[in-house]
């Protein structure tokens, strides 16, 4: 940073404007912080909607499972035909203008870092900030997770991610190998299908299918596996990596048609498509990795806050090596509802740390329902 630069100071900074940063900005304005002066929110995206707003186009909001409303707002009327970009982006719009949080955008933050008198220095694309507390509200959209084999920079086709998804429209005639085990990798499989010459479903492990219903105690169950690795210090899963895919009419139809038919990882890939260890070979138009997303916390590399595990230890949102940093929408809140709920609760655990009141003694913390979002 330039040292001439001019420093705002504020005694929250919020990173993100997806459901987590969006519920913990509604939470900070309930209790008293006043937007500019108190508090700010930054978001890279151009426009409102997190995340939603980059998703593919047939993914219309009637594909959309349990999408929980912001606190404060909810979403009604909207129409299931329309692409949830739209819907989704325009909820958020009329949600920031409605509780006035005055989300500054498109501002990249470069680098969060210990500033001067116990504050944290955010560095970014439109100026700095000094911070008495943070909360990381990032997601994990703008990293998604490319797997390597040997031969990748070979292949003559088209190679893209879940992340640059199109829709199903442009595989018409194409042999499309898709990879990855996940809900995102079933949907688009089951889409391509109807216009691609041939389709290939490749994954690590099994797949494993969830029959019955999403109950609470599955999903208390599902948290706590994830809520486990954070506190660990190891890398978040996401929920549906714990509670399989469900069996719904369409995979049940996927499953029938053979279009669900999961071959195991190939060995490498070759310019005219992928092999397998045993010689089989299959020729290909295009892989589209279905391999899910990490977490978006380069920019907070400064701090230091990874555990050897590679991940950062957590207990509720707060980080364990940095009371000052919360991370919200990471791990166990990774879903709509647990985002609100880790929003709320950054919010009055920083409240306590600018009054300088102690940390009370851990608690059982309620357990959080959750539900699985189409990714």
């Amino acid at each position: 940073m330039n040292n001439t630069e001019v420093v705002e100071a504020v005694d929250v900074v919020v990173i993100g404007a997806g459901q987590a940063g969006l519920s913990s900005a509604y939470h900070l304005r309930r209790t008293g912080f006043e937007p500019d002066r108190d508090f700010v929110v930054l978001d890279h995206s151009p426009g409102p909607g997190g995340a939603w707003q980059f998703r593919w186009p047939s993914l219309t909001y009637g594909k959309v499972h349990g999408m929980h409303a912001l606190p404060g707002m909810e979403l009604t009327g909207a129409d299931p035909e329309r692409p949830s970009s739209e819907v989704i982006a325009a909820y958020f719009d009329r949600y920031e203008r409605t509780f006035d949080l005055r989300v500054r955008r498109p501002v990249d933050v470069r680098a969060v870092r210990e500033g001067r008198d116990g504050r944290l220095l955010v560095e970014t694309s439109a100026g700095a900030w000094s911070t008495r507390a943070l909360i990381n509200a990032t997601g994990t959209w703008d990293r998604p997770f490319w797997p390597r084999y040997p031969g990748q920079e070979t292949f003559r086709g088209r190679q893209l991610h879940t992340a640059q998804y199109p829709g199903p429209e442009a595989f018409a005639g194409q042999r499309v190998v898709v990879v990855g085990g996940g809900a995102s990798g079933t949907q688009h499989l089951l889409e391509i299908a109807r216009y691609a010459a041939a389709t290939t479903w490749v994954t690590r492990r099994p797949p494993v299918f969830r029959e019955g219903p999403f109950t609470e105690d599955v999903g208390r169950a599902a948290v706590a596996l994830v809520e486990e690795r954070v506190r660990q210090g190891l890398p978040p899963k996401s929920v549906v990596s714990v509670t399989g895919l469900p069996l719904n009419d369409a995979v049940r139809q996927g499953l029938a048609d053979g279009v669900l038919d999961r071959q195991p990882m190939f060995d490498r890939i070759t310019p005219t498509g992928v092999e397998w260890r045993d010689g089989r070979r299959l020729d290909a138009d295009v892989i589209l990795w279905a391999t899910g997303f990490r977490a978006a916390i380069d920019h907070l590399a400064p701090l230091r806050l990874r555990e050897s595990g590679g991940g950062i230890r957590v207990e509720g949102t707060r980080a364990v090596a940095d009371p000052r940093v919360h991370l919200v929408g990471y791990g166990p809140s990774a879903s709509t509802i647990g985002a609100n709920r880790a929003g709320r609760a950054a919010v009055r655990d920083i409240r306590r740390l600018l009054a300088g009141i102690p940390e009370p003694a851990p608690e059982p913390e309620p357990e959080p329902g959750v539900e699985s979002v189409a990714a």
